[in-house]
């Protein structure tokens, strides 16, 4: 039997970097507030790490998301592993043009000659009363931009092999730490090693239903489970961990089994990655489906402050179970 230890996910994410930048002296990690004297970051999630590794390796920048990924796109070129953390998804927006522009076109535009090995780290997620411009899961505007892997997982575990796997890569990653995930306890392999990107894991085996889902929204069809069994309905939740590039094999599959799909993020349902999803398996399952593809997400509006207004705007479990029964014609 595996030895596994209990972790919350942000410690899952700092013992990933206390391991790589053990085993690579290349890994350097960059952000504000990260260093022990500033607390170890938003999240804890860098604690012990400039203690350990020192302030030439682990640095607290300055608050200008420019100067983090800039800094990290040049080390990478330079032939460093940088982990660069935006402390949160929407400041993402400041070094865009640094991101799409720069870090994830170089290796194509150079013919190979130069790689950005860069991991974006970066926290989001509603649910926490942080309002507009803190909260958006915006997986979607980097999963449409070719040359960079958009990574979100939804456990412990998958936190630790997905970041290794991200910071092993010879290709910018941005990895998705959602609030909804963070602070909920799972079990660890002691001797956890990278897991490859772009390969999905089932949650859960069923039958009549598939449900593909990653990061916050992997936890509430979890939780829609029973109450479906109640309803003699058997769930197959699909988690991609790797919105990009994701696992075609491992969605048709288990659609081809079931049926029936139901695709749920937290991100804005308009122009969501799951529109790719649904479309790609009508595409190549037409004719088998026993129901259209469902879509949910959130509606097409910022994320609200009032935690009325929020709690309606979040895919609840409820719209899970009622979404899965009318594709079940229930």
């Amino acid at each position: 039997m595996t030895e596994t230890v209990k972790m919350h996910a942000f410690q899952a994410v700092n013992s990933a970097l206390h391991q790589a930048m053990a085993e690579d002296p290349k890994v350097l990690v960059f952000g504000e507030d990260i260093a022990d004297r500033e607390g170890g970051g938003v999240t804890g999630a860098t604690i012990g790490l400039s203690t350990k590794f020192g302030d030439q390796r682990v640095k607290s920048t300055p608050i200008s998301e420019q100067a983090i990924i800039g800094a990290a796109i040049g080390a990478a070129l330079a032939g460093y592993k940088p982990v660069a953390e935006i402390m949160l998804m929407n400041f993402t927006a400041v070094c865009m043009d640094m991101i799409f522009n720069h870090a994830a076109k170089l290796r194509f535009m150079s013919g190979g000659q130069s790689t950005v090995p860069i991991t974006i780290r970066t926290l989001t997620g509603a649910g926490w009363q942080t309002a507009g411009q803190h909260a958006d899961h915006l997986e979607g505007w980097f999963a449409h931009s070719a040359g960079i892997k958009v990574v979100a997982p939804s456990n412990p575990a998958d936190y630790k092999g997905l970041l290794l796997s991200c910071i092993q890569d010879p290709d910018p990653c941005i990895i998705i730490e959602s609030a909804g995930t963070l602070f909920i306890p799972g079990d660890v392999p002691v001797d956890q090693g990278p897991i490859p990107l772009g390969k999905a894991s089932i949650a859960a085996e069923g039958s009549d239903v598939t449900i593909v889902s990653w990061s916050s929204m992997v936890v509430r069809s979890l939780q829609a489970l029973a109450p479906l069994a109640e309803a003699g309905i058997s769930v197959e939740i699909v988690d991609l961990r790797t919105v990009s590039p994701w696992d075609k094999e491992a969605v048709l599959k288990s659609v081809a089994k079931t049926g029936r799909c139901v695709v749920v993020h937290e991100a804005v349902r308009s122009f969501g990655p799951g529109a790719e999803i649904a479309a790609t398996v009508n595409e190549e399952l037409f004719g088998q489906l026993k129901a259209p593809v469902r879509r949910l997400g959130a509606p097409y509006s910022p994320v609200p402050f009032s935690k009325p207004l929020e709690d309606a705007y979040l895919v609840s479990v409820d719209s899970i179970v009622a979404a899965v029964k009318d594709v079940m014609g229930k």
